[in-house]
C-alpha cells in the first residue's frame, strides 16, 4: 500500500467506498484522491489489500450509495412509508417517469412506486419475501446517486401479484420493471450485483417457480454476480439460466428502449444451458 498507514481511512457503512459503493474492507485517502478497493480490478494493485483507484478515474460505485434520510419520531414503518409515497404520487408525474425510464406507468405502480414527500426523489421499496413487509426504500432523486431512509435494510424489488410462474432475476429496481413491462410479472429485482441471495432462496422456497432465469448486466461486475448467485440458487430449482441482454445494450431497461419483446426474451432463455447443481463426493480409503 503506497504512503502511511495513516493516511488511509477505513470505509464505513456511513462513509461507503467511491469505487464499489460497499461499507468495508476498503481505504479512501484522508485528502480523498484515491481508494484502495478489493473488489473492483484496477491495473494497480497494492498487495493483499486490493486495487488502487485514482478517484477522478474511479468507476461509479456498482450500488447505490445508502444515505440516511432523516425521518421525524426515529425510525419509521417502513410498509407505512412506502404506502404513504404511493399516494403522495402524482398520476402525471408518474406517466413521466415511465416514460424517462423506458416502461409503463402500471409497472412501476405493480412495484409500489411512489413519491417521497420529505425529499425530491421517486421511492423504489424493497420488501423481504418471507414476512412481506418493506425492509428499505430507496430514493431516486432526479439528478445524483440514488439514496436510501434511514433504518432500512436492503431486500428485493418485488411486483405486486405476480401472474408468471417463472421467475425472472434482475439487477436492480428499474430493470425489474423494464422486464415487467413486456409481460415478465414475476421480474424480481436485486439491490446490486451482489446483494438479495439470501432473500431470493426465500423467495424461492415460498412461490416454487417451475423456472428461474438470471438476467445479468453486460459488464464484469454482473457477470461475476450472476454465476455466483446461479451457485447459490442452483439447489432450490430444477431450471436455472442465466442470459444477458445483446451486446449493444448494457442490461434489460437498455434492451427493453431498443425495442426487446418478451418473444424476444424468452428466445435467448431457450437458447441458454440449464445450469445444473454438481456434487463432488469424496471417498476416504
Amino acid at each position: 500500500m503506497t504512503g502511511t498507514r495513516s493516511n488511509w481511512v477505513r470505509v464505513t457503512r456511513e462513509r461507503r467506498c467511491p469505487v464499489c459503493g460497499k461499507g468495508d474492507w476498503c481505504v479512501v485517502a484522508a485528502d480523498g484522491t484515491a481508494a484502495i478497493c478489493p473488489r473492483t480490478e484496477s491495473p494497480k494493485r497494492c498487495g493483499d489489500a486490493g486495487y488502487l483507484h485514482r478517484l477522478t478515474d474511479a468507476p461509479r460505485p456498482a450500488s447505490p450509495r445508502c444515505v440516511a434520510v432523516p425521518v421525524r419520531g426515529g425510525l419509521p414503518d417502513l410498509t407505512a412509508l412506502a404506502a404513504e409515497y404511493r399516494r403522495a404520487a402524482p398520476v402525471e408525474s408518474l406517466h413521466a417517469l415511465a416514460t424517462e425510464l423506458g416502461v409503463s406507468a402500471e409497472s412501476l405502480r405493480a412495484f409500489g412506486v411512489g413519491r417521497a414527500a420529505n425529499v425530491p426523489a421517486w421511492s423504489f421499496p424493497m420488501t423481504n419475501p418471507a414476512t412481506d413487509s418493506v425492509t428499505g426504500i430507496r430514493l431516486r432523486p432526479p439528478f445524483g446517486r440514488k439514496f436510501s431512509v434511514r433504518g432500512g435494510k436492503e431486500a428485493l424489488f418485488l411486483p405486486a401479484e405476480p401472474a408468471d410462474d417463472a421467475l425472472l432475476v434482475l439487477e436492480g429496481e428499474t430493470d425489474a420493471i423494464a422486464a415487467h413491462t413486456i409481460g415478465f410479472t414475476n421480474a424480481v429485482g436485486r439491490p446490486s450485483c451482489t446483494g438479495g441471495t439470501a432473500h431470493l432462496v426465500a423467495l424461492l422456497r415460498r412461490r416454487k417457480p417451475r423456472q428461474v432465469v438470471i438476467v445479468r448486466d453486460n459488464d464484469e461486475p454482473g457477470t461475476r454476480g450472476a454465476i455466483a448467485l446461479a451457485a447459490a440458487l442452483a439447489p432450490h430449482t430444477r431450471d436455472l439460466r442465466v442470459i444477458a441482454p445483446p451486446t449493444d445494450s448494457k442490461d434489460m431497461r437498455e434492451w427493453v428502449r431498443a425495442g426487446a419483446t418478451r418473444a424476444d426474451v424468452e428466445k435467448h432463455i431457450q437458447a441458454a444451458e440449464r445450469r445444473r447443481l454438481n456434487i463432488t463426493l469424496k471417498v476416504s480409503r
